[in-house]
């Protein structure tokens, strides 16, 4: 099993679909060249392997994107797009949310519409709020769109390959900060099934329920609570659409106690739903308020100080996880 980045995990997902199904294709924004010559990022090499008819530098332009992505799927072709920032989806939301996610519902689910948009996101790399801005409660929001968000390099290649292959639009979220992380990677055709979580570390005091770059929050953040006795478990969440309900809720009820942790915005995150679903099918089994644990609802900062301020951290985790364990 080779060593291998987030980046190049990704790589490899793209390079064996392409191999593998001619009806796959690559379009974005400047993928293959420009920015993207660097042997760490997903589509470093794919233009001069498999040529302009499959990997398409497209113009400046989302939506002319997205709605090249819908097109495509629906004369039979498995388009792979990608969006350059996540806030740049806004710019592309009638194609993705009225068009992608709507048409197979329409054709009564005889017709499939597969597509995949990988969307960079992430904060804590100076970019400011245009380029920095998480919206994975939106897309969620929005019926007919699965969404994946990995922390992992394996997890990374497994979840993106069974996203291209999946019959339904499926938003693909790479964490930009993670392109550079290692991690050991299977060869091959490696497939991980779209809605199922992870159970990232066993504790039996306090569930963590997470998902991207968190996932490492949350495991300084154990470290820290190990020494004080308290064993916090992690659920890396890894599908956010659909929802593994069962691995959240069992945890939830072996525990007693839910903290929910994310990089996006507090208010209407993706963590008020988990928080939902916990206090509506498992409130029995809870000895202690949910705590959500989020950045505060303001615009990301591009001064590197203010950023790291609007970044959760293993602090506040170790903090609220404290508080938790004391109530009875």
């Amino acid at each position: 099993m080779a060593i291998i980045s987030f980046g190049q995990a990704l790589n490899q997902a793209l390079d064996l679909a392409l191999s593998v199904d001619e009806t796959v294709f690559v379009a974005g924004e400047g993928v293959g060249t420009s920015i993207h010559l660097d042997p760490r990022l997903p589509t470093f090499g794919l233009l001069d392997k498999y040529g302009t008819r499959r990997i398409k530098d497209t113009p400046v332009s989302e939506a002319a994107i997205v709605g090249l992505a819908v097109g495509a799927s629906a004369m039979g072709l498995t388009p792979v797009i990608e969006i350059m920032f996540f806030p740049f989806m806004t710019l592309a939301s009638d194609m993705l949310v009225n068009h992608a996610a709507k048409l197979r519902y329409m054709s009564g689910g005889q017709s499939t519409f597969p597509m995949t948009v990988r969307v960079k996101a992430g904060v804590n790399f100076g970019a400011g709020c245009q380029h920095s801005h998480n919206l994975e409660a939106w897309i969620a929001h929005s019926p007919g769109l699965k969404l994946v968000f990995p922390s992992t390099p394996a997890d990374a290649k497994g979840l993106l390959l069974s996203a291209i292959f999946d019959p339904n639009p499926v938003v693909f979220v790479d964490e930009l900060p993670l392109y550079w992380m290692q991690g050991e990677v299977p060869e091959g055709d490696l497939r991980i099934p779209i809605g199922k979580a992870k159970l990232v570390r066993a504790g039996t005091d306090c569930t963590i329920v997470t998902y991207g770059g968190c996932v490492y929050t949350a495991l300084e953040a154990a470290g820290i609570l190990a020494e004080d006795g308290i064993s916090l478990e992690i659920i890396d969440l890894r599908t956010l659409v659909p929802l593994d309900k069962t691995t959240l809720l069992d945890s939830v009820r072996k525990t007693g106690r839910l903290l929910v942790l994310h990089d996006a915005s507090r208010f209407c995150g993706f963590g008020a739903e988990i928080a939902a679903i916990a206090a509506e099918e498992a409130f029995n089994a809870l000895k202690a308020p949910i705590v959500r644990i989020a950045a505060p609802d303001i615009p990301v900062p591009v001064s590197p100080p203010q950023e790291a301020f609007y970044k959760p951290k293993s602090e506040q985790v170790v903090m609220a996880a404290r508080r938790l364990v004391a109530q009875e």
